[in-house]
């Protein structure tokens, strides 16, 4: 069975049982508690823990998942991947263990033909409930395992939702390992499915050692995951996941570009990490020293040298060609990406190439000094800063007949693990316990109730103040309205400020950010003081709201005419939208003439365009054509706006009503600000034309100076230019001709040759330093101004300091002397 087959098989199956499909969500999560999706239930979250309502209660996906915890066994297993696609079922507090029981059993076996005999199962240590579940179904009991907390007991790695879980495994046979089932060996009885039965709020705490359990989520809920991998190994009888349809091309072509066929590991991995390359860039990852841009990169270079491993130099420029060839009717995103995706792992390694002489280099100045054994550190330092996986240093230290250090190794790879893992959990407790106040706020007091696409000021009420009780004059606190027309910070565009007058004071709102569903007002007490359950007036600074406005309608339209020139690969990675300016960043690979992109703006926006904002559901909107942007969440009734009919992307934000109100675009500088990635930088309205009467008037009093009009001022710089280059050159040649002349004559003394001369130079230091390759010591003084300058410099032969020197020389010209040392 095909992998399109299987999807389909999954899909059709839990439609005729009520399952809405949900797209899968980009690899760029919108929770900032995880760096890249690793699971199906991610996008779920909110609607396990209470916070959000789904428009169904039950759901399925194909989503896109990355993890690199067993990067190390990828190419080594039959079973590990970097990317898969997982198949899942979830129920929000509808159905439970019973139903994802039966039904995981009935499309294994009914639906894709799996041997009933040949499917395992293990359960949580203490889960009864599911063992007669499994017995009930026919599930022998000597088939039914039960295994720990950290096998069978489930959640994203951090704290949030989790649950007991059941999993559904195959026996593959013999040749795959020793018998005994999933409790001995996991290489032969191979995971397939994992059926999460989510009901539990996981705390703080490393998973190997045992979370804490929190307490009861609002519901019990069913989250599960059917790795497409696995089961089309196991359908298409493939010797792993490699050798599927999935990978299976990819793979084929590697072994038709290399020159040796004795490495099959390598070859798997250059496969399996060209897909996850592919899938990444689409989703708007790339490559960077931090983050999951190091994710990419790490990916990258471990697919490069293992792809020169094997004889394959530029690899993976073909090889995710031949990832999106494969996958990209599939997954339309890849399609659409393919140029971007060629380009950034073109220019990575190009780049790689260069660092991976260096850390070849490296690496053979460490054998060369090694007696017997690589140092730990050496080959942490190939492997953190070079990208040189061990397994290759200890290859080329077994070539040279040497040892590696690699328990030394391990503990500094651990040790760095540990201080990036100590650093994040730091950074995920703050997000979380923020998280968690804002969280009780919401079930006392609901969302916020946003009209400020509607008015700019609104009657109020102070629901509640962040952490305190009550504040007062000259106390910053952050407020909770019920209602509010301040714009909270989203899609690139800053959040609203302005005023809450109460009867007992007056607030002045800095800025106003989204948390969970509630508008959060940082303010200042300006007089009197507040607390909770007072009503009040809100306030938006009106002009400052406008100028925003303008800079946003402007960003849509600027995104349009940079893909109408680059073409669709210039997509927004990110934007600064500010009263009066713009900051947008994109993709593209080199610099780019904003000239004709300027014009482009300018002259749609005075064609005034009618500026339209709609609303349709999520998948109305994509049959629509609305752009949405990588990273950012939307909900299943989604804000469209129309600028003519040039732009139509997905937007919370606010705009004008049409073109001609943004006013003049004036771009102000286009730069690289990452592989791939480019940054233009505009003002708009009245900030622009500010911009230009300030370079009028630089201008004008530039053409003052020079006393030549505007439009000759590049021909007369540029003479001026030409004649100081010119007048450059005829002093280096006369300060040539200088040392020439005072390099042919040293005086000859017992103690060495003396160059001591009278010169008309001001770099006395500069003339020295020349003349000292043809003299023991030099001596040079010079008049300026009416006073003298003295240096002296020693060649390496001599001890006496350059200040005796000085010093003698200055007694005959009656001033004093000092000196830094030698020249």
């Amino acid at each position: 069975m095909r992998s399109s087959d299987i999807r389909t098989t999954f899909l059709d199956f839990f439609r005729e049982r009520d399952h809405r499909a949900v797209p899968s969500s980009p690899l760029v999560p919108s929770d900032p508690t995880l760096l890249l999706a690793n699971a199906g239930m991610n996008q779920f979250k909110p609607y396990f823990l209470g916070e959000a309502e789904p428009g169904h209660p039950r759901a399925m996906s194909v989503q896109k998942c990355v993890r690199t915890s067993d990067i190390e066994n990828v190419g080594r297993t039959a079973r590990h991947t970097t990317f898969f696609e997982m198949l899942g079922n979830f129920s929000f507090g509808d159905y439970f263990k019973q139903e994802a029981i039966s039904w995981s059993w009935e499309l294994l076996t009914e639906h894709f033909g799996l041997d009933p005999g040949r499917l395992w199962v293990t359960v949580y240590l203490d889960d009864d409930e599911s063992v007669r579940l499994w017995r009930r179904i026919g599930v022998p009991s000597d088939r039914i395992q039960r295994l720990g907390m950290k096998d069978n007991y489930w959640s994203m790695g951090i704290p949030g939702p989790c649950g007991p879980s059941s999993e559904l495994h195959y026996d593959r046979g013999p040749r795959y390992g020793p018998e005994g089932g999933p409790a001995v060996n996991g290489e032969r009885y191979q995971e397939l499915w994992n059926l999460v039965f989510m009901q539990n709020l996981r705390g703080e705490g490393p998973a190997k050692e045992g979370y804490p359990i929190l307490g009861e989520l609002p519901a019990k809920n069913i989250d599960t995951g059917l790795g497409l991998d696995r089961l089309a190994a196991i359908l298409q009888d493939a010797d792993g996941v490699c050798e599927t349809d999935l990978v299976g091309p990819t793979l084929r072509l590697v072994r038709e570009l290399a020159d040796r066929d004795d490495e099959p590991v390598s070859a798997r991995i250059v496969a399996e990490h060209s897909r996850s390359i592919a899938f990444l860039i689409a989703d708007g990852v790339l490559p960077s020293p931090d983050g999951r841009g190091h994710v990419l990169r790490r990916l990258m270079r471990r697919a490069i040298l293992h792809a020169r491993r094997i004889g394959i130099d530029d690899a993976l420029a073909p090889l995710t060609a031949s990832v999106v060839a494969g996958l990209g009717e599939t997954w339309p995103e890849l399609a659409s990406h393919a140029e971007l995706i060629r380009r950034v792992v073109t220019s990575e390694e190009e780049g790689f190439e260069r660092t991976l002489r260096q850390g070849t280099r490296f690496l053979d100045t460490a054998i060369s000094r090694s007696s017997g054994t690589i140092s730990g550190e050496t080959a942490f330092t190939l492997h953190d800063s070079y990208g040189f996986p061990i397994d290759l240093t200890l290859d080329a230290a077994r070539s040279a007949g040497l040892t590696v250090d690699e328990d030394r190794f391990g503990e500094l790879v651990e040790e760095r693990r540990r201080r990036a893992h100590d650093a994040g959990r730091d950074t995920k407790r703050t997000a979380v316990a923020r998280r968690d106040l804002y969280r009780r706020l919401l079930a006392e007091h609901g969302r916020t109730e946003f009209v400020g696409h509607d008015t700019t000021e609104a009657e109020t009420r102070i629901l509640a103040l962040a952490g305190r009780a009550d504040a007062s004059a000259g106390d910053e606190a952050e407020v909770i309205l019920d209602r509010s027309p301040f714009y909270a910070e989203s899609g690139g565009q800053v959040g609203d400020t302005g005023e809450i007058r109460t009867p007992t004071g007056t607030l002045r709102v800095l800025d106003t950010r989204p948390e969970l569903g509630l508008h959060v007002h940082t303010v200042r007490v300006v007089d009197g003081d507040v607390r909770p359950g007072v009503p009040g007036h809100a306030v938006v600074d009106a002009d400052r709201r406008a100028a925003t406005a303008r800079s946003h309608s402007a960003t849509h339209v600027l995104h349009a005419m940079l893909r109408r020139v680059l073409g669709d690969h210039a997509a927004q990675r990110g934007s600064r939208v500010e009263p009066g300016r713009l900051r947008f960043d994109f993709a593209h690979f080199s610099p780019v003439d904003t000239a004709p992109v300027q014009t482009l703006v300018n002259d749609y926006l005075l064609d005034d365009p009618q500026v339209r904002v709609w609303e349709a559901s999520r998948g109305e909107a994509e049959a629509a054509g609305a752009l949405a942007l990588f990273g950012e969440k939307y909900d299943e009734t989604v804000r469209i706006v129309d600028i003519g009919d040039a732009s139509r992307e997905l937007c919370g934000g606010t705009h004008v009503a049409h073109g001609t109100q943004t006013g003049p675009v004036h771009i102000i500088g286009e730069s690289s600000i990452g592989t791939g990635l480019r940054r233009i930088e505009a003002l708009t309205g009245a900030d622009a034309l500010r911009h230009y009467d300030h370079e009028h008037a630089v201008l004008t009093e530039l053409a003052n100076l020079l006393d030549a009009p505007p439009d000759q001022l590049t021909r007369r710089i540029e003479v001026l230019v030409e004649a100081q280059r010119e007048l450059k050159a005829l002093q280096r040649k006369r300060l040539d001709d200088l040392v020439t002349a005072l390099a042919s004559a040293p005086e000859h003394h017992p103690g060495g040759r003396l160059i001591a001369r009278i010169v008309d130079v001001p770099d006395l230091r500069a003339v020295a330093t020349k003349l000292l390759p043809h003299a023991d010591a030099v001596v040079l003084g010079a008049r300026h101004d009416g006073k003298a300058a003295l240096v002296a410099a020693l060649g390496p032969g001599l001890d006496a300091p350059e200040s005796d020197l000085v010093a003698r020389a200055s007694r005959g010209v009656g001033v004093g002397a000092g000196g830094q040392g030698r020249v």
